[in-house]
């Protein structure tokens, strides 16, 4: 890899799906695998093999799907982990094992117990063990910015003697300054005499908002590679965001000496699927993503914007995939339109039940927009895939609400393919349908957020509702899409007690966040 190349390392499936409710089935990270492949992601680590068996399939089925990025799996220092990450990416053209361990005092005294001779001994134990599988092993040292330099030279100059090819710097509190994290990455690639053997990388996050800062500063210092997550997903305040990092190493050029191999263009399709899959909006003003991000309301913007672009854009909002492409499809198109649209976006169903359910749910979303746009096929699809697995779903209902008057919600569900009825009062038309449901289904759930976000612009816009909810410690975010907002509600509302109702409970062995 050539100096003046940035690779760009992927870890929305693994460190984003670590947001409290934003776990994905196999098959939605596949979904987004397939879109980071198509941005030319260099490395997606799509999982935490040892996790749970949803974990280990989740990265065997990306390793299946991708072939032209190189798809990894985390393990910490020890065999059995190893041993799990190496069958998992088994099936990938490319794969790596990113196995790490700490190396803070706080975390070697406290969490690990152990001396730091016998963490020097795991790591190069763990790195050899990893080579079994595969000669692309990259090498963390969990809270490596709270770590001593004299130390950190030790363990990493171990593990790249040892046969790692990738050593990551990880600010895992998020306890760095720019200029102090820039300054630890230089001492490091200046002190340790094999430092050139190996590709040195960051791994930033976002508890004082300086991920994407520190991550930069440390791109500046030498390091050539960055792990990021799409939207800044993450544990806490989240990772540094991979389009925030891509456009300021692309558009200050004259800073940087390096730059990714990323097509922009698919930065927005990614961060809406992203979104859309996880439940977990994007802020208006969230740089390159938001839907401000290029708008501009002031005069003097706008009437500057007309003169010349470049006074106040320094970026075209089309480099990063805001377009104004839509399919305009209504009730007498065909299933052929449908499929090859969802084709170019990347999606591809295994059945043609899977179409045939789309197509149906496309016809009836068709009789009630003129217009449907991108987002509202994503919206779709995952409606679709959900339904396949749904065992709460909608069969009917009737929500009454006028000034003066008590709303009233009657719902009908079919729950495990029994129909039951329930009708309740509310102080709103939506808190009316959640009680009717939970008459039904008696959850013992908490709702702990209830979001609205249009999907499209317009009246007849689809709203799409995200509620997260709480049962037991287990907290999970369902997601449902209408042009009438309380279906999109209740629509959400029992995705969420869908994934509550799963068997499968993931419980990561204690990690960090590497």
């Amino acid at each position: 890899m050539s100096d003046d190349r940035l690779i760009i390392f992927d870890t929305t499936l693994r460190d984003g799906e670590q947001s409290p409710g934003a776990s994905m089935t196999r098959d939605e990270k596949v979904r987004i695998a397939k879109v980071l492949e198509r941005m030319r992601v260099d490395v997606i680590e799509a999982g935490f093999p040892i996790a749970s068996p949803d974990d280990f399939e989740g990265v065997s089925a990306v390793a299946r799907a991708v072939t032209d990025s190189v798809v990894c799996g985390l393990a910490r220092a020890l065999e059995r982990d190893i041993d799990r990450a190496g069958e998992a990416i088994k099936p990938a053209k490319a794969g790596r094992i990113h196995t790490f361990i700490a190396t803070s005092p706080i975390h070697m005294a406290h969490k690990l117990r152990m001396e730091p001779d016998q963490v020097v001994e795991q790591a190069v134990k763990a790195v050899h063990h990893a080579r079994r599988y595969t000669d692309d092993v990259e090498f963390s040292a969990e809270d490596a910015g709270r770590s001593e330099v004299d130390f950190l030279c030790r363990i990493i100059e171990a593990a790249i003697e040892a046969g790692a090819r990738t050593i990551n710097i990880p600010d895992t509190v998020g306890y760095n300054l720019p200029g102090q994290f820039g300054t630890l990455i230089e001492a490091l690639l200046n002190r340790i005499p094999n430092a050139d053997k190996a590709v040195f990388s960051v791994h930033c996050h976002n508890d004082l908002g300086l991920a994407v800062a520190n991550s930069l500063s440390a791109v500046q210092a030498g390091a050539r590679q960055v792990e990021c997550t799409i939207n800044g997903l993450g544990e806490r305040a989240g990772n540094a965001a991979l389009e925030e990092i891509v456009m300021t190493v692309r558009t200050r050029r004259d800073m940087f000496a390096c730059d990714t191999g990323i097509d922009t263009t698919q930065i927005v399709p990614a961060s809406r699927l992203v979104s859309t899959i996880t439940g977990f909006p994007v802020q208006p003003n969230k740089a390159i993503v938001g839907a401000n991000a290029f708008a501009h309301e002031s005069g003097i913007h706008q009437d500057g914007v007309l003169k010349s672009r470049e006074t106040y854009e320094i970026m075209r909002a089309e480099d990063v995939g805001w377009t104004a492409n839509r399919i305009v499809l209504g009730k007498h198109s065909g299933r052929n339109a449908l499929r090859t649209r969802l084709k170019e976006l990347g999606i591809e169903f295994a059945s043609e039940e899977e179409l045939n359910d789309a197509f149906t749910r496309f016809k009836v979303l068709a009789d009630k927009k003129h217009e449907i746009f991108d987002e509202d096929l994503q919206a779709l699809v995952s409606e679709t895939v959900a339904s396949e697995t749904g065992q709460h779903v909608l069969v009917s209902m009737r929500v009454c609400s006028e000034t003066g008057e008590v709303p009233l919600a009657k719902v009908t569900l079919s729950v495990y393919g029994e129909e039951r009825s329930a009708e309740s009062a509310g102080s709103g038309p939506v808190d009316a349908t959640f009680r009717a449901i939970e008459a039904i289904v008696d959850s013992k759930a908490q709702l702990q957020l209830y979001s609205v976000n249009n999907i499209t612009s317009g009246t007849d816009a689809q709203g799409e509702v995200t509620v997260r909810m709480e049962r037991s410690g287990r907290i999970v975010n369902g997601q449902g899409a209408d042009t009438d907002i309380v279906i999109a509600s209740a629509k959400a509302y029992l995705s969420a007690l869908d994934k509550l109702a799963s068997v499968v409970q993931r419980a990561h062995p204690q990690l960090g966040d590497v």
